[in-house]
């Protein structure tokens, strides 16, 4: 069975629009809406878990809803999750389409109350044109986009020490997350694993691949006022405490970056 690694159900967003959150997050007067950017192993899962406690904002991360749909029998078998499994069944990549169509169709998690933090979309400007005309049609504004930031080797040494548990996916770290028991799941037990794509050349792989990816979507929020800026250096709670900080700053001074200006972009080549 598969559980989220946040310990809260989601099911509206795992499972599909026809389900209901077990816990329904408070009514917030200004709700947080925010997209959280950065390269594999940065830490964003960390951020984002932190944060949703912190904001009581919903973590909405489009890869547990694939990682879940293998996992749930109940899961809503939807025209775009039914058309997303098919690919990836056969080795094929989902496409911009689906992922858009997929998350489509829990708009109610983009209107939730509590507001929402979303983990792993948009990926290319394409995307987020689209996420931003569908957030346009449900009324809904985004309030930012962090950008965490790591040197490469930085990014490297912290991929390196990633664990994951292969059962219920909760994510851990032997330095700065590690489990209550040394090599085993806090949540189901279960013993962890390195990933394939957590070690060294892997990792400078796939941060050349987002760099490239992502450059132009960097530039594509900065350009218009949402781009935040963080430095992943640090510990995770010195990390969340920088966002919170910068995040507060941002809503007390409510001054959009001027259209036109150029992003800072950190090299992974």
């Amino acid at each position: 069975m598969f559980v989220p690694p946040s310990g809260s159900d989601r099911a509206a967003w795992l499972k599909g629009p026809q389900f209901t959150c077990s816990a329904v997050p408070p009514k917030s007067e200004h709700p947080w809406r925010l997209i959280l950017l950065g390269p594999p192993g940065v830490g964003k899962g960390t951020q984002s878990e932190l944060l949703a406690g912190h904001l009581h904002a919903c973590h909405l991360s489009t890869g547990d809803v694939f990682r879940a749909a293998k996992h749930l029998d109940q899961c809503q078998a939807t025209p775009a999750m039914a058309a997303a499994l098919e690919a990836m069944r056969h080795g094929k990549l989902v496409s911009d389409d689906l992922v858009l169509a997929m998350v489509a169709e829990r708009s109610g998690c983009l209107q939730c109350q509590g507001g929402f933090i979303l983990d792993g979309f948009p990926r290319t400007v394409k995307q987020a044109e689209d996420f931003e005309a569908l957030l346009t049609g449900l009324r809904v504004t985004l309030d930012a986009v962090i950008s965490y930031e790591l040197s490469l080797e930085g990014t490297v040494l912290r991929s390196a020490g990633r664990l994951t548990c292969p059962r219920c996916h909760a994510v851990y770290h032997r330095a700065s997350k590690p489990p209550k028991q040394q090599g085993f799941c806090d949540v189901c037990g279960a013993e962890l694993k390195q990933r394939e794509d957590d070690r060294p050349e892997a990792v400078r792989t796939r941060l050349r691949e987002y760099s490239n990816l992502t450059e132009p979507l960097v530039a594509y929020y900065h350009q218009r006022g949402l781009l935040v800026p963080i430095s992943a250096d640090g510990t995770p709670d010195e990390i969340f405490q920088r966002t919170v900080a910068l995040l507060q700053s941002r809503r007390n001074t409510a001054r959009p970056t001027p259209r036109g200006a150029v992003a800072a972009k950190p090299s992974y080549t």
